[in-house]
């Protein structure tokens, strides 16, 4: 027969005795101090940013956007890797904007960007509806899309993809080439580099596409957007909507610049997306700077959190 076992009696804990202390010596993390204040009806854009709190990720917006305006106003590099999002969501005009300003020294994208700014520049629209046209087997069959892109890819690989197709749109006729960064980036003769997955792009499945023309543009582009890496000490790298190829070029080209002897040691990064993945918060935000330097994420809708930033940039310029 199997002996009982004594059952443990429990009763409610005493809280006699307990050690306590003034709040007023205690150590706080938020303080009056830093609550929002209420900006006045018509008021300025600059009245409204110094009432955000000074809490979190307002905080942090306020910390890229100087580290941007000092970065700038000390001569140092501000890159910008992106998705496709950015352009999907209309901020190419700001992206634009920045080029022209001086305040953005190059960016890298996607294979997906140099799509959608083709097509907007070229019909003045883009982002068709995947799901009604992938059942017929028509997803991503746009003639002058597959066709231009990639003659200008195939004629122009040696001197790089972004600037092959930057140029090709500046000297277009295209109704909505105003609205082309790529082009923006070929008239101010800054790096707009493109860095392709084959495969991944609509661009890959039309008859014209070369992958050989195509492997070589992006390798050349990963070695100019190389030299944009290896200037950024003190300088500002943003990733804006990529979540898996930036992420990793830009860790790539960091291994390639530091191996050769460059110093990249202070300087911020900073990742912008309505979701924050695994790759960009290791590969841009903490490895990088984990030396030195400082990284930001900031999580948000791009077609919110980008004008709200530069808005921030430009007022503080």
């Amino acid at each position: 027969m199997a002996r009982s076992v004594k059952k443990k009696v429990f009763k409610p804990i005493s809280t006699k005795g307990l050690k306590t202390y003034s709040i007023k010596d205690r150590k706080s993390k938020v303080s009056v101090t830093e609550f929002a204040g209420l900006p006045q009806k018509g008021g300025s854009f600059a009245d409204f940013v110094s009432k955000l709190p000074d809490i979190l990720a307002a905080r942090d917006l306020r910390s890229v956007a100087a580290s941007i305006i000092n970065a700038k106003k000390n001569g140092r590099t501000v890159a910008l890797g992106m998705g496709a999002h950015v352009i999907k969501v209309g901020l190419g005009p700001i992206i634009i904007d920045l080029i022209e300003r001086g305040v953005i020294d190059s960016i890298a994208m996607n294979g997906a960007c140099v799509v959608h700014d083709f097509e907007t520049a070229f019909a003045g629209c883009t982002s068709e509806d995947v799901d009604k046209e992938l059942g017929a087997g028509a997803f991503g069959m746009a003639e002058e899309t597959g066709a231009l892109l990639n003659r200008a890819i195939n004629k122009g690989s040696k001197k790089g993809l972004g600037k092959a197709v930057g140029e090709m749109i500046e000297r277009s006729k295209f109704p909505h080439k105003d609205k082309s960064i790529l082009a923006a980036g070929a008239r101010a003769g800054i790096p707009i580099t493109v860095h392709v997955a084959l495969g991944t792009d609509i661009l890959h499945i039309h008859p014209q596409m070369d992958g050989r023309a195509t492997g070589e543009a992006s390798m050349v582009d990963f070695r100019l957007f190389s030299s944009v890496v290896a200037s950024l000490e003190k300088g500002v790298y943003l990733n804006i909507g990529s979540a898996v190829i930036m992420p990793e070029v830009f860790l790539k080209a960091l291994t390639i610049v530091r191996n050769l002897g460059h110093e990249v040691v202070n300087f911020t990064t900073v990742n912008m997306d309505f979701i924050q993945h695994y790759r960009p918060l290791t590969n841009v935000v903490r490895r990088p700077t984990q030396g030195g330097g400082a990284g930001y994420r900031l999580t948000g809708h791009h077609e919110i959190m980008v004008p709200l930033l530069y808005a921030m940039i430009i007022e503080g310029l």
